[in-house]
């Protein structure tokens, strides 16, 4: 049995993938692929496994978490099963912590080494998503204000802003947690909104096409956060779209370390990661196609009949 453990990130249309592999339940079972989901794990499955900041561990939790997996592993396995999906975006650490600490995920490799152990003697590999750095601190501190907290002080954008953390050290650190583990990263831009595309970049099975278009715990727009932040709504810009809480110069100071750590990726993250690509574009062969074949006159040309004229 191959385990795959989709680790998240949040926000980045995780629950609108777990909300997919639900709805589809039947015909993903009926193809040899089981799913555990977070109802699953976090309500028992993981108790003690990963390190928790609000309460002190417990002797030999540690220990009771790894066997109580392996025992659910075997009778997983014995039913058949070809395939094993486990999709939870707390196995890296939580959102809230995120914002707390202004960075992203501290600790993960130490969860995924955990992660590791527990899982190991199955062929394991993990599914990594990801998304650009200025959409996703503006939806996490949208959660956020749904969740009843305030709108964010300038420190504390600006802190966001100018963190070094980004998803190359998040890959780097889960590659190394989980040494001989393949880990495929998932760009939200390209899979957000496609879960049917999500599942077979994980298991080599034709994906069905019910319920792919749903949308599960979307980002709040403006005129939610209003209604939530009452008097200090006055502080939101007009308009009904999405609320983008950075200046002009940290947006692009984010979407710039987002757009290194893509070409990191994209050149082979040292051998580390590999970045999936788009299944409906095709790549370019070794063969670049033959512009000179078009109709017409090339820019060269009629740049030189110009210089010749008058």
């Amino acid at each position: 049995m191959d385990v795959v453990l989709h680790i998240g990130a949040h926000l980045c249309a995780t629950s609108t993938f777990q909300d997919y592999l639900s709805r589809n339940h039947a015909r993903v079972s009926a193809a040899g692929c089981a799913v555990w989901g977070p109802r699953r794990t976090r309500h028992a499955l993981f108790a003690g496994l990963l390190p928790e900041r609000t309460s002190p561990p417990r002797p030999g939790a540690v220990e009771r978490a790894i066997g109580r997996i392996r025992l659910n592993l075997a009778a997983q396995s014995g039913t058949g099963t070809r395939y094993l999906i486990v999709s939870d975006p707390d196995m890296m650490g939580t959102l809230r912590a995120n914002l707390r600490l202004g960075s992203l995920y501290c600790g993960v490799g130490e969860r995924m080494a955990r992660l590791a152990r527990a899982f190991e003697g199955y062929p394991l590999r993990v599914m990594l998503n990801i998304r650009a750095l200025d959409a996703y601190w503006a939806s996490g501190l949208a959660q956020a204000i749904a969740r009843g907290a305030g709108l964010p002080a300038a420190q504390r954008l600006a802190r966001l802003a100018s963190s070094r953390t980004g998803w190359r050290e998040v890959v780097e650190e889960v590659a190394c947690a989980v040494p001989g583990a393949e880990v495929t990263v998932l760009p939200f831009e390209t899979f957000g909104g496609r879960p049917e595309a999500q599942l077979e970049q994980m298991v080599p099975l034709a994906a069905p096409a019910q319920h792919a278009r749903g949308w599960i715990a979307a980002t709040p727009r403006l005129p939610e956060l209003r209604a939530w932040l009452g008097a200090e709504a006055a502080a939101l810009p007009e308009g009904a779209g999405r609320w983008q809480p950075f200046t002009p110069a940290q947006g692009e100071a984010l979407r710039e370390a987002y757009a290194d750590d893509i070409m990191w990726l994209a050149g082979g993250a040292n051998g580390l990661a590999r970045l999936a690509r788009d299944p409906d574009k095709t790549q370019a062969g070794t063969a670049p196609p033959q512009s000179d074949l078009t109709r017409g006159r090339r820019d060269e040309q009629n740049d030189r009949r110009l210089a010749g004229t008058g």
